[in-house]
This record gives structure tokens, sequence and C-alpha cells, in this order.
């Protein structure tokens, strides 16, 4: 391995269009940049042709690398690769056309966090004139085309239903609509209010905002339960990990769950998706004239009152189900029916216990649930709801308090992560178990790192009532 003093990005996806751009950009910056591609080397040497022109020092250097970075052993390949040959890797873009992948349900999640930002960080003024190279109007136009671009490709990604409904299917295919999804609409927000819509056959403009309202009634209905009697374990404010259709009708089928312990039990990182996802949202639609409903009818919903009404509905019930299914130090064990919590008696009425025998703990729904309480208890108490909105306001505090600080905040200096015990895909056994624990624990993941990250701005921003913290803002 080389030792090399410039800084190294490994871009994937870098052969053309917006991976080529970030390529080039970095090379302006003086950054030396690793081109990943998997088919096209002479469009990769291209662009190594272009970040050479770019560059703004001999110490800068380029290289063209190829892998497909769906397969576990080319992405091993691919680091290994850029580590001999560049001596380091200071960061990874994975662009890998992430912003048109029209075969993933979580552009929200994956765009948001990342285009997203950085335009609410250029917009702010607060990159560095030095790295844009300029006033940095290129970037954020830059930025507003991806997020446009994710948005509608993430919108076409559909299934019609009934009553006008619809939803953005899952990775699964178009028969399953995932709870998780109500995480992506953010994206689809964003690119309405930066002007986007969605143009189908025959040049007919789609509303992001009706496939927002069509996708988020859809999920109300089919993956979150109301206490109404649609089964025996029909608890208000319990979640569907996946609600499965018949493409052929729209008929809803069944339930099911991909990574919680059943059909008929709460997976707890599905439960925080919906309650963030919710409350997030019905901040967004409040923050709409009420002209953009018009002419809307969904689900027997139409009018911006009708759908803030539901939305707000639908988060308090998750909300009751995550507060009176968690233990006292609000961070959940990963599935309310996982067949091990008997064996923790009186577990929901002492803090959580990460290093149990019986049953993993997951962080990562905590990080997200937090949020989703904070921003649901602002929203009641500014709406005359102050019990209410107390009530989840403190529930979220309480969360923070217990992840930021130890046995869940990482104090190793070696780690890798932020915030400890969260898990990833416990049915198919992903997670790490360390020795002498017979359950995963000690471990973190991204998207329970990147909410935290999320929910200490966002509880800063309070703190020092700064702006009010929003993602499309």
């Amino acid at each position: 391995m080389i030792e090399n003093k410039t800084p190294v990005v490994l871009v994937t996806g870098a052969s053309r269009g917006l991976g080529r751009g970030i390529a080039r950009h970095l090379a302006g910056s003086g950054i030396s940049v690793a081109i990943n591609y998997v088919k096209n080397r002479d469009a990769a040497l291209e662009t190594v042709r272009l970040c050479e022109g770019a560059g703004i020092s001999k110490a800068q250097s380029f290289f063209a690398v190829q892998a497909d970075i769906s397969r576990r052993e080319e992405r091993e390949a691919l680091l290994q690769a850029t580590l001999e040959k560049m001596g380091r890797i200071d960061a990874l873009v994975n662009n890998a056309g992430h912003v048109s992948h029209v075969g993933v349900h979580d552009h929200g999640f994956n765009n948001i966090s990342t285009y997203g930002n950085l335009l609410a960080l250029l917009r702010q003024g607060r990159i560095p004139p030095a790295v844009l190279k300029g006033d940095g109007v290129w970037a954020q136009r830059f930025c507003e085309l991806a997020l446009k671009v994710s948005g509608a490709v993430q919108a076409s990604r559909w299934t019609s239903l009934p009553d006008n409904l619809g939803y953005i299917y899952s990775f699964n295919g178009p028969h399953s609509l995932f709870v998780d999804t109500m995480r992506s609409l953010r994206v689809l927000a964003v690119a309405y209010s930066l002007g986007q819509v969605l143009m189908g056959e025959q040049d007919r403009a789609i509303s992001l905002l009706q496939r927002l309202l069509q996708h988020a009634e859809s999920t109300a209905r089919y993956n979150i339960c109301f206490g109404e009697g649609g089964d025996i374990y029909d608890i208000r404010g319990r979640t569907i990990h996946e609600a499965l259709f018949n493409v052929k009708n729209g008929s809803f089928r069944s339930p099911a769950s991909q990574q919680g312990y059943s059909p008929f039990s709460t997976w707890t990182r599905g439960l925080a998706w919906a309650l963030i996802g919710y409350s997030e949202e019905v901040e967004f639609l409040d923050s709409l004239p009420e002209v953009a409903f018009a002419g809307m009818q969904i689900g027997g919903l139409a009018g911006k009152n009708a759908f803030l009404k539901r939305f707000c509905d639908t988060a308090r019930a998750v909300a009751d189900f995550y507060l009176d299914y968690t233990p006292s130090d609000g961070i959940p064990y990963w599935d309310t029916g996982a067949p091990g919590l008997v064996k923790l008696g009186s577990y929901l009425d002492k803090p959580a216990d990460p290093f149990n025998d019986f049953e993993p703990v997951d962080s990562s729904a905590a990080s997200i649930a937090a949020q989703g309480l904070l921003r649901l208890g602002l929203y009641l108490q500014a709406k005359g709801d102050g019990k209410a909105g107390e009530r989840y306001f403190q529930a979220g505090l309480t969360v923070a308090h217990t992840l930021f600080r130890p046995p869940y905040l990482a104090a190793a200096p070696d780690h890798q992560g932020l915030i400890l015990h969260s898990v990833y895909h416990r049915p198919k056994g992903w997670d790490y178990i360390p020795a002498g624990s017979s359950i995963p624990c000690g471990e973190a993941t991204m998207w329970g790192d990147y909410h935290a990250r999320e929910l200490a701005l966002y509880l800063k921003r309070l703190g020092q009532q700064g702006s009010y913290y929003t993602f499309w803002n």
C-alpha cells in the first residue's frame, strides 16, 4: 500500500452523469478520486481524463476501477484495489446511479440525506467558498436536479389501487407495500416543492403531492392498525411491515413481514418509520396552502384539513403503541412479539437491557422514533392540544436522553459507529453476536447513526432557538 497525503474519495457509478459530475467537482477541489464503473470502461477513462483536466495539484491522482457494488465480493475487491492503488480512502460517495435507480423504494432516505442536506448547507452559505470554487449556484442547481429526478423516479414505482389509492411498491415487487416507505415520501415532498411533476403516458402530468397523499393513505389503511377489528391482532397503532396485494384487481390479500418476527407482531423499526413518517409529513402538509390540495379526492379524503387530521390521527395511534410497548427508557426490543421477551419478566416497566440473554434491543428504532415523538408533540401543542403534545414531546426527550449516553453512545475511539445495540435483520441472522453473548449487541447501523445525528441537530436547534429543522427547508 502506497503512502498518500492527498485526500481520496471513492465515487461509485462515476463513469457518467451525476457520478462523473461529482468526480470532476472533487478533482477541482484538490481531491484524488477513485472512479468506479460497472461495464463501460471507456466512459470511466473519459471521467479520469476530465478529472485530470480539472485537478489543481500534481499530488492528485485519478484511476478507474471496475466493480458491481450489488455483489459483496466485488465491493470488497473495490475497496482493496482502491487502497492498493491510492493508499487511503477518506470518503465514499455511494452514487451508483441511485438518483435514477428504478428498482428500490428508499430514495427518500438515500437522496434526502445526501443531496438534500448538501442543498440545505449550500443555501445556508455553510460550504466554504474555497471548496465551492465559485458562488455555489452550479452546486445548488446540481442538487436540485438530483432531488427532482429522484422524486419523479420514486413516484413512478407505482401500483394503483381502487378508490384513487396506490403505493410506491417495495423491491419485492408490485404486490408489496412496505411501511418503511413512509420515510421515502420525503423525496416526493422535496421534489414537489422544487416544482417537479412526474410525466406519464401521453404526457400526463402526475402530481407528486397527490402520489404522496395516495401512498400515505394506502399505508394507513393496510399497514397501520386502528383497533377496528380487522383481525384478532388489530391493536390500535400496531404496524404491519409488508402488505400484500393482488395486482390484478388491487385487493388486499394478507400481512407479511421481512424483518420482523411475524406478520402479526410488530417489527419496531417499521413502527418507528411510520411514526417519523406521518409526524414529519403532517408538518409538511401544514406548511402548504389550501390551494395545493384543490381537486384531490383520495380514499374519501378531500381538502387540506381532512388530510391533516388523517395524518395526525395515524401518527398519534402509532406513537401510543410505541409508548405502550417500549421499556421505560424508550429503547424498544426488536419486535414486540419476539418469543424470548416472555423470559424477561416485566420488561416494559424497567429500562431495556441490551445485554440480556434472550432478545436484542434495537436502538436504531429509538433513534428514528424519538424525532417523530418530538415533532408530533410540538405540532399538537401548536394546535392547542397541550396535554397530548407534552406527553409525546417528553417521551421523545426521554428516548434522546437514553440514546446519547452509555451503554448506547459509543465510547471506544476505534469503533466506527455512533449508537450501539442496533439490529439490521434478525430473521436472517445478519447481526453480529459477540463472544460470550447469545444475542446480537454492541454494533451500530447507518440508519441508526444517521437519525441520531438528525435528532441531535433537531434538539440543538430547539435548544438554541434557531431555525426549526425540517427535511424540506
